[in-house]
């Protein structure tokens, strides 16, 4: 086994009483260092539902802050950002440590998904995220994002958009280095897709993504999306 990379995991949180707790144990289980919650001004008890992480705090709301709040506090020579409803593989800890101790070059990557629930369109969906990042090196938040502690810093870290900020990230990463895609599969919660439906919901994130490419500021994107939701 390889132990020479510590690895913190950054869990961004709010109002997630109902999963923080399997989301911590999960992690546990994978074999990650270190364990960091940072709560973002929940009106239920997830703070108290985070009590076996090794790390639970509180932060300004916004994923990019809570997680750079975490990386602040984090020890590891890996960070590990993991939203609140996915679950890691238990041998995604060691994954990512044998493909980072083996090259060098590889300075950041994510996980195949594995969407909970059952039927043809989340397998492709799934199908067509690997692709995306395969094709295009896009991958987003819901795919667990590890990186370098030291290349995220030299990036100053997420950039404080309130929508985004996972995007903005790999832009900035292209021409860096290595970005890979490792097998052992994330499980996702399907719930934003069953609330949805898949191809709405799954066209809402592709018009999102093309109106920040086109210029559209996350602070605009932001409002809508909040109207949305």
């Amino acid at each position: 086994m390889t132990q020479s990379l510590r690895i913190s995991v950054i869990i961004p949180a709010l109002n997630e009483s109902q999963q923080i707790a399997s989301t911590i144990e999960s992690a546990k289980a994978a074999g990650f260092d270190e364990i960091i919650v940072v709560d973002g001004g929940s009106t239920d008890d997830t703070l108290a539902q985070s009590k076996d992480a090794d790390i639970a705090m509180s932060s300004q709301p916004g994923r990019a802050i809570q997680q750079n709040a975490g990386a602040e506090v984090a020890t590891g020579d890996v960070l590990f950002f993991l939203h609140a409803d996915c679950q890691p593989n238990p041998k995604s800890a060691e994954a990512i440590r044998q493909v980072m101790a083996k090259d060098r070059s590889v300075i950041a990557g994510a996980f195949r998904q594995h969407i909970d629930a059952r039927g043809w369109r989340y397998r492709w969906l799934e199908w067509g995220n690997r692709q995306r990042v395969r094709w295009f090196g896009m991958a987003y938040g819901d795919q667990g994002l590890f990186i370098r502690r030291p290349v995220f810093e030299n990036l100053s870290r997420f950039a404080p958009l309130p929508l985004m900020e996972d995007v903005d990230l790999m832009v900035r990463l292209r021409g860096l280095g290595t970005f890979v895609l490792l097998e052992p599969e994330l499980i996702v919660s399907a719930r934003r897709w069953q609330k949805r439906g898949v191809f709405r919901q799954t066209l809402r994130n592709w018009s999102l993504l093309l109106a920040y490419f086109c210029g559209v500021s996350p602070e605009r994107l932001a409002r809508f999306y909040r109207h949305v939701r």
